[in-house]
């Protein structure tokens, strides 16, 4: 049974007139109410017809980086590369491509609603980077809406996010549970085995990886986890300033903290100093990502090297096609421990 227009106006609860407004983005609706016709669009699977309907088949110029937070310098690096391998050959107008950068927030139900927008634009390609939300109702529904995008002859590309099986999206998987081992057991080796954990938001993906990571340090030494020693927050300085006050209020005796990433790391720093506390003479700090503040940082801050840009140009040449996918659709990109100034042996 073919889906009308009307059909997504009672979903939506809102006039035909409405959802035409909202499809054809040519006058202004309100910002609740575009994102519940844009969902019954997507639930009803909604597709123009006739003319309109063979056009939509077809794909535009406009390419979709889906970020969480364009202000944090891990997604605006990883943007930035893509966007350097937007146009060129194989492009059309004379091979230029209009990159449209899509901030999130961290939200669900934004991700999702970007998509959909894309999807009504035809988009050449969508490139989506960060962590996943880690809630099966929303992994199902984002599955299923790359599954058609994909279908439908947009390419996809995750890049630093988990691959999607199923649905022809590509993966450029960052190895965080490699990286975070190996940092772990770096701090290890100086001697520290009482090393407290501030993790990201609860419910992510980057977040569980990494964290497992520390955990899997932790065992392969023999070093029993203690729940006392992983406090969770936002990924910012705030929340590692206040994380690391709060792991010194459980357990004084800690001799390394390690950081979600490098900005959570700059407020662990700053908690330890204020605190009357050295580094690393009294207490080591690690984090992760390498941004380009950490090797500026007093001391140079010892973390995993993420290789951001280089992962976001070469997502961006594979949305382009103008470099082969990874045998299987996913790749695993590894980091690099970068030994500086923050780590040193612990105190006796």
């Amino acid at each position: 049974m073919t889906v009308t227009l009307a059909d997504v106006a009672a979903r939506a609860q809102v006039s035909p007139a409405t959802v035409s407004r909202v499809l054809n983005g040519n006058y202004p609706v309100a910002a609740s109410t575009r994102e519940r016709v844009l969902k019954a669009v997507d639930e009803l699977d909604y597709v123009l017809n006739g003319p309109a309907s063979a056009l939509a088949a077809a794909t535009s110029d406009l390419v979709g980086i889906l970020v969480n937070d364009i202000a944090d310098p891990f997604f605006g690096i990883m943007a930035s590369a893509i966007q350097s391998e937007i146009g060129g050959p194989g492009g059309r107008a004379g091979g230029e491509r209009l990159a449209v950068v899509c901030n999130t927030g961290g939200s669900p139900e934004r991700e999702l609603t970007y998509l959909t927008l894309l999807q009504r634009q035809r988009a050449a390609a969508v490139v989506l980077t960060g962590g996943v939300v880690e809630d099966a109702a929303h992994r199902a529904a984002m599955d299923a809406k790359l599954r058609k995008l994909t279908e439908a002859g947009t390419r996809v590309v995750l890049c630093g996010r988990p691959p999607a099986p199923g649905t022809g999206a590509v993966a450029l998987a960052f190895d965080n549970r490699g990286g975070a081992q190996e940092l772990t057991e770096h701090l290890i080796g100086l001697g520290h085995r009482r090393i407290g954990y501030v993790a990201g938001p609860e419910g992510q993906t980057t977040t569980r990886h990494r964290l497992e990571g520390h955990r899997a340090g932790l065992a392969a030494h023999g070093i029993a986890a203690d729940p006392r020693w992983v406090v969770h927050g936002r990924y910012d300085r705030q929340a590692g300033y206040e994380a690391a006050l709060e792991l010194l209020r459980r357990d004084a005796s800690l001799t390394a903290v390690v950081a979600a990433n490098d900005s959570v790391a700059l407020g662990v720093c700053a908690a330890l100093r204020d605190s009357g506390l050295g580094i690393p003479g009294d207490v080591s700090v690690a984090g992760f990502d390498d941004l380009p503040f950490s090797v500026d940082a007093v001391p140079a801050l010892t973390t995993v090297r993420l290789p951001l840009a280089e992962a976001g140009a070469r997502a961006g040449r594979i949305a382009m096609g103008r470099e082969e996918a990874p045998p299987g659709g996913i790749a695993s990109v590894r980091g690099e421990l970068m030994v500086r100034g923050s780590s040193g042996v612990p105190r006796g």
